[in-house]
């Protein structure tokens, strides 16, 4: 790479690629380089011409943080569209690319948080970009909305799933995978075969939807290992299921409203499990409380719940306490 001091003109081995009517440019870039030379054009400040989404700092400071840490690698590429203040052109046979990398010579099509990211950074990398040059704003729109649109993000699903693998679990996903697997593979699980650990599924229960309902329990359980959360959750659910099969709303329990909105019940109907037997939180103690509750609801209540597990549990909760009595 050389550099003129005057114009700041810089240049790196590249090469030409043709895709469709489409033609770019392949290089890789020093990320200062790219923190000064790139902008994006926001909706709001340019409502004609604009496209782009606010920037957010915290997530640009995140990447700015993973780069700093040493471990960080960014290998996907970032895209930009050359504008007339990069003074684009081809020198040396083809292979290498000359532009000015003063302020505004590029637009960013996609990776402007990680752009903003290196900005914020204290390590220096070479990124991989592409680049297009000689498009218009149509062009330039169009390519946005291909980039955001075409690209499908790897289901939540799928990230919970392989975490363990990659050892980035804190220890609350540890101990919701442990409970979760055991959900979906012991014999005894009332739920087997009702969930799907890797992916969305219509009448499964994937695991994003299980830790976020029974994440906020956890910490009703003190210091006990996931197979006791496990018993005392399984103990619940069968009886809970076993008590909807009776008023023909066996499935419901697979609808994320409900699950849900059951497990956000499960500290009502465990406290009265403990007043009456105390720790013993067996399907006979649990179906004790839940049967009379559930025998009095309208189906539909269960079977077509809506999206609001919030109004569906003090629904529950209202036929839980309309149930109780002292003698």
């Amino acid at each position: 790479m050389t550099e003129r001091a005057e114009e700041e003109l810089l240049r790196y081995s590249v090469s030409l690629v043709t895709q469709g009517r489409h033609r770019f440019y392949t290089l890789t870039v020093h990320s200062d380089v790219l923190a000064r030379a790139c902008f994006v054009t926001i909706r709001y400040e340019d409502p004609k011409m604009g496209f782009q989404r606010l920037l957010d700092k915290e997530r640009a400071q995140q990447i700015a943080e993973y780069i700093d840490n040493g471990l960080g690698t960014r290998p996907n590429s970032v895209i930009l569209s050359a504008q007339p203040e990069a003074m684009l052109k081809v020198v040396g046979r083809g292979k290498t690319l000359e532009f000015c990398g003063t302020q505004k010579s590029f637009l960013i099509l996609d990776g402007q948080h990680r752009v903003y990211g290196f900005s914020l950074a204290k390590t220096s990398l070479r990124v991989p970009v592409v680049v297009y040059n000689g498009l218009s704003r149509k062009d330039e729109s169009r390519l946005f909305i291909d980039i955001n649109t075409k690209q499908r993000p790897v289901p939540n699903e799928l990230l919970l799933d392989i975490k363990q693998l990659a050892e980035y679990e804190t220890d609350t996903e540890q101990q919701l995978r442990e409970i979760y697997d055991m959900f979906n593979t012991d014999s005894s699980s009332p739920l087997l075969g009702m969930l799907s650990p890797s992916e969305r599924m219509p009448g499964k229960i994937s695991r994003v939807t299980f830790n976020a309902a029974v994440k906020p329990l956890v910490n009703l359980f003190g210091s006990r290992e996931a197979p006791e959360i496990f018993h005392a959750l399984s103990g619940y659910l069968q009886a809970f299921i076993t008590a909807a099969a009776s008023i023909n709303a066996k499935e419901c329990i697979t609808n994320p409203t409900v699950f849900r909105a059951v497990m956000l019940l499960f500290p009502d109907v465990a406290q009265r499990v403990q007043d009456r037997h105390g720790r013993l939180y067996t399907v006979e103690n649990f179906d004790e409380v839940l049967e009379p509750m559930i025998s009095g609801l309208r189906p539909t209540l269960l079977n077509k719940p809506g999206n609001a597990s919030r109004a569906l549990y003090s629904e529950l909760q209202k036929a839980l306490r309309s149930d109780f009595s002292l003698f």
